[in-house]
């Protein structure tokens, strides 16, 4: 079950989730995740640190895709897609979409 949650109302949506995975994908197109703290910037984007690896993907792939595990159990995931953009050690990611998702297997 998907639930789409507009990108206006996504800083509220992400109050909820303290963390969360922030994939890229790497040259040889293998997904590459880090775990990183939600940061919600003023201007409407999220805002995380990343290491080499995340910035060299960056550099050649700046579409992104985060996801957000429930932090209880029969919780939704809420899964963000959208565009990277490197500013020094930082990365601000622009949202372009977002879901609430919960597997209809249970």
């Amino acid at each position: 079950m998907s639930v789409q949650v507009e990108v206006g109302q996504l800083a509220d949506a992400l109050a909820a989730y303290p963390w969360g995975y922030f994939i890229t994908v790497s040259d040889d197109g293998r997904a590459h995740m880090l775990a990183v703290p939600t940061q919600w910037g003023d201007d409407g984007v999220l805002v995380l640190t990343a290491g080499q690896r995340t910035m060299a993907n960056l550099g050649q792939r700046p579409n992104v895709t985060m996801l957000f595990p429930p932090v209880a159990e029969g919780g939704m995931s809420l899964i963000v897609d959208g565009t990277a953009q490197v500013a020094g050690d930082l990365v601000a990611v622009r949202p372009a979409s977002a879901v609430l998702h919960r597997p209809a297997i249970r």
